[in-house]
Protein backbone atom coordinates (compact mmCIF):
# COMPACT_ATOMS: atom_id res chain seq x y z
CA UNK A 1 0.00 0.00 0.00
CA UNK A 2 1.22 3.48 -0.87
CA UNK A 3 -0.22 6.54 0.86
CA UNK A 4 0.77 9.90 -0.64
CA UNK A 5 0.76 12.99 1.58
CA UNK A 6 1.54 16.38 0.02
CA UNK A 7 3.38 18.39 2.66
CA UNK A 8 5.32 21.59 3.23
CA UNK A 9 5.45 24.90 1.43
CA UNK A 10 6.99 23.32 -1.68
CA UNK A 11 4.29 20.64 -1.91
CA UNK A 12 6.59 17.68 -1.39
CA UNK A 13 5.26 14.17 -1.81
CA UNK A 14 5.76 12.27 1.44
CA UNK A 15 5.11 8.57 0.89
CA UNK A 16 4.01 6.03 3.48
CA UNK A 17 4.74 2.59 2.04
CA UNK A 18 3.20 -0.30 3.96
CA UNK A 19 3.63 -4.05 3.57
CA UNK A 20 0.08 -5.44 3.47
CA UNK A 21 1.19 -8.71 5.06
CA UNK A 22 3.08 -7.39 8.08
CA UNK A 23 2.11 -3.68 8.42
CA UNK A 24 5.82 -2.91 8.52
CA UNK A 25 6.41 0.37 6.71
CA UNK A 26 8.81 3.01 5.53
CA UNK A 27 8.35 6.74 5.07
CA UNK A 28 9.99 8.40 2.10
CA UNK A 29 10.79 12.13 2.26
CA UNK A 30 8.94 13.47 5.32
CA UNK A 31 9.38 17.14 4.40
CA UNK A 32 6.57 18.55 6.49
CA UNK A 33 6.48 21.60 8.74
CA UNK A 34 5.98 21.06 12.48
CA UNK A 35 2.28 21.92 12.34
CA UNK A 36 1.73 19.13 9.79
CA UNK A 37 3.30 16.40 11.87
CA UNK A 38 0.00 15.40 13.48
CA UNK A 39 -1.55 14.71 10.07
CA UNK A 40 1.32 12.46 9.03
CA UNK A 41 1.45 10.64 12.35
CA UNK A 42 -2.32 10.13 12.24
CA UNK A 43 -1.97 8.39 8.87
CA UNK A 44 0.61 6.06 10.37
CA UNK A 45 -1.81 5.26 13.19
CA UNK A 46 -4.76 4.90 10.86
CA UNK A 47 -3.09 1.98 9.09
CA UNK A 48 -1.47 0.57 12.25
CA UNK A 49 1.82 0.88 10.42
CA UNK A 50 5.11 0.06 12.13
CA UNK A 51 7.63 2.41 10.55
CA UNK A 52 11.02 0.75 10.19
CA UNK A 53 12.82 3.37 8.08
CA UNK A 54 12.66 7.03 7.21
CA UNK A 55 14.39 7.32 3.85
CA UNK A 56 15.42 10.64 2.33
CA UNK A 57 15.85 10.52 -1.44
CA UNK A 58 18.21 13.47 -0.95
CA UNK A 59 19.21 15.94 1.73
CA UNK A 60 17.23 19.08 0.93
CA UNK A 61 15.13 20.41 3.80
CA UNK A 62 11.83 20.08 1.93
CA UNK A 63 12.41 16.31 1.91
CA UNK A 64 13.92 15.84 5.35
CA UNK A 65 12.50 18.45 7.75
CA UNK A 66 10.14 15.94 9.38
CA UNK A 67 12.82 13.35 10.15
CA UNK A 68 13.09 14.24 13.82
CA UNK A 69 9.35 14.11 14.52
CA UNK A 70 8.94 10.72 12.85
CA UNK A 71 11.95 9.28 14.62
CA UNK A 72 10.79 10.56 18.02
CA UNK A 73 7.39 8.91 17.64
CA UNK A 74 8.27 5.69 15.79
CA UNK A 75 11.96 4.99 16.61
CA UNK A 76 12.48 4.42 12.88
CA UNK A 77 15.98 4.49 11.43
CA UNK A 78 16.90 7.44 9.23
CA UNK A 79 18.62 6.46 5.98
CA UNK A 80 20.22 8.56 3.25
CA UNK A 81 22.97 8.17 0.66
CA UNK A 82 26.52 8.70 1.79
CA UNK A 83 27.05 11.76 -0.42
CA UNK A 84 24.12 13.69 1.09
CA UNK A 85 24.48 12.57 4.71
CA UNK A 86 26.12 15.80 5.91
CA UNK A 87 23.25 17.85 4.51
CA UNK A 88 20.90 16.55 7.19
CA UNK A 89 22.79 18.25 10.01
CA UNK A 90 23.81 21.44 8.18
CA UNK A 91 21.15 24.09 7.51
CA UNK A 92 23.35 25.77 4.92
CA UNK A 93 23.88 22.60 2.91
CA UNK A 94 20.25 21.47 3.10
CA UNK A 95 19.22 24.95 1.86
CA UNK A 96 16.89 25.76 4.75
CA UNK A 97 19.13 28.69 5.69
CA UNK A 98 18.41 30.16 2.25
CA UNK A 99 14.78 30.56 3.34
CA UNK A 100 15.57 31.99 6.77
CA UNK A 101 15.09 28.64 8.53
CA UNK A 102 17.38 26.28 10.42
CA UNK A 103 16.23 22.78 9.62
CA UNK A 104 18.41 20.09 11.14
CA UNK A 105 17.67 16.38 11.18
CA UNK A 106 19.25 13.82 13.48
CA UNK A 107 22.24 12.23 11.76
CA UNK A 108 21.44 9.13 9.71
CA UNK A 109 21.34 5.72 11.34
CA UNK A 110 22.05 3.99 8.06
CA UNK A 111 24.24 5.17 5.21
CA UNK A 112 23.05 4.02 1.80
CA UNK A 113 25.07 3.23 -1.30
CA UNK A 114 24.21 2.18 -4.83
CA UNK A 115 22.93 -1.39 -4.93
CA UNK A 116 21.91 -1.61 -1.28
CA UNK A 117 18.62 -3.34 -0.47
CA UNK A 118 15.90 -2.00 1.81
CA UNK A 119 13.54 -4.63 3.23
CA UNK A 120 10.17 -3.73 4.74
CA UNK A 121 8.11 -6.78 5.52
CA UNK A 122 7.87 -8.71 2.26
CA UNK A 123 8.76 -5.63 0.18
CA UNK A 124 12.24 -5.13 -1.21
CA UNK A 125 13.65 -1.94 -2.68
CA UNK A 126 16.95 -1.48 -4.49
CA UNK A 127 18.84 1.73 -3.79
CA UNK A 128 19.82 3.31 -7.10
CA UNK A 129 22.26 6.21 -6.94
CA UNK A 130 20.89 8.88 -9.30
CA UNK A 131 23.07 11.98 -8.78
CA UNK A 132 22.39 15.26 -10.50
CA UNK A 133 19.86 17.16 -8.41
CA UNK A 134 22.21 16.57 -5.48
CA UNK A 135 25.37 14.46 -5.31
CA UNK A 136 23.66 11.82 -3.20
CA UNK A 137 20.22 11.65 -4.78
CA UNK A 138 18.75 8.15 -4.88
CA UNK A 139 15.79 6.34 -6.37
CA UNK A 140 14.12 3.35 -4.71
CA UNK A 141 13.10 0.58 -7.09
CA UNK A 142 10.92 -2.45 -6.41
CA UNK A 143 11.18 -4.83 -9.32
CA UNK A 144 8.44 -7.11 -7.97
CA UNK A 145 5.98 -4.25 -7.42
CA UNK A 146 7.03 -2.47 -10.63
CA UNK A 147 7.39 0.91 -8.92
CA UNK A 148 10.18 3.44 -8.43
CA UNK A 149 10.39 6.46 -6.12
CA UNK A 150 12.56 9.04 -7.89
CA UNK A 151 12.73 11.97 -5.46
CA UNK A 152 13.68 15.12 -7.38
CA UNK A 153 15.44 13.27 -10.19
CA UNK A 154 12.52 12.58 -12.52
CA UNK A 155 9.07 14.20 -12.56
CA UNK A 156 6.05 13.77 -14.82
CA UNK A 157 7.09 15.79 -17.85
CA UNK A 158 10.08 17.36 -16.14
CA UNK A 159 13.31 16.83 -14.19
CA UNK A 160 14.80 18.10 -10.95
CA UNK A 161 16.45 21.52 -10.64
CA UNK A 162 20.13 21.74 -11.47
CA UNK A 163 20.73 25.39 -10.54
CA UNK A 164 21.37 24.63 -6.87
CA UNK A 165 24.69 23.96 -5.09
CA UNK A 166 26.11 20.54 -5.94
CA UNK A 167 23.75 19.98 -8.86
CA UNK A 168 24.70 18.95 -12.39
CA UNK A 169 22.44 18.81 -15.44
CA UNK A 170 24.77 16.41 -17.23
CA UNK A 171 24.82 13.99 -14.29
CA UNK A 172 21.05 14.24 -13.85
CA UNK A 173 20.27 13.38 -17.45
CA UNK A 174 22.85 10.59 -17.37
CA UNK A 175 21.26 9.15 -14.22
CA UNK A 176 17.82 9.13 -15.82
CA UNK A 177 18.93 7.64 -19.13
CA UNK A 178 21.36 5.03 -17.80
CA UNK A 179 19.52 3.94 -14.66
CA UNK A 180 15.82 4.81 -14.85
CA UNK A 181 14.98 4.47 -18.53
CA UNK A 182 16.37 0.92 -18.45
CA UNK A 183 13.33 -0.09 -16.37
CA UNK A 184 10.22 -1.56 -18.04
CA UNK A 185 7.88 0.99 -19.62
CA UNK A 186 5.05 0.05 -17.27
CA UNK A 187 7.09 0.89 -14.16
CA UNK A 188 5.12 3.44 -12.13
CA UNK A 189 7.14 6.51 -11.13
CA UNK A 190 6.39 8.21 -7.82
CA UNK A 191 8.26 11.54 -7.89
CA UNK A 192 9.18 13.99 -5.13
CA UNK A 193 6.69 16.58 -6.39
CA UNK A 194 3.62 16.35 -8.62
CA UNK A 195 1.67 13.40 -9.91
CA UNK A 196 2.75 9.86 -10.71
CA UNK A 197 3.75 8.79 -14.19
CA UNK A 198 5.40 5.82 -15.90
CA UNK A 199 8.84 5.18 -17.33
CA UNK A 200 7.32 4.57 -20.74
CA UNK A 201 5.48 7.86 -20.75
CA UNK A 202 8.58 9.81 -19.74
CA UNK A 203 10.69 7.99 -22.31
CA UNK A 204 8.38 9.27 -25.07
CA UNK A 205 7.04 12.61 -23.86
CA UNK A 206 9.52 14.17 -21.41
CA UNK A 207 11.11 17.05 -23.37
CA UNK A 208 13.94 17.59 -20.87
CA UNK A 209 15.51 14.24 -21.71
CA UNK A 210 16.62 15.67 -25.06
CA UNK A 211 18.75 18.39 -23.47
CA UNK A 212 21.95 16.33 -23.52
Amino acid sequence: MIVTLVVGSLYTNCYLVICDRTQEALIIDPGFADHESTRVLNEIGRYNARVKYVINTHGHADHASGNMKIRERTKAQIAIHHDDAEMLIDSRRNLSEMFGLRVNSPPPDRILRDGDEIKVGSLKFEVIHTPGHTPGSISLYSRSENIVFTGDTLFAGSIGRTDLPGASLRKLISSIKSKLLTMPDETVVYPGHGGATTIGRERIFNPFLELI
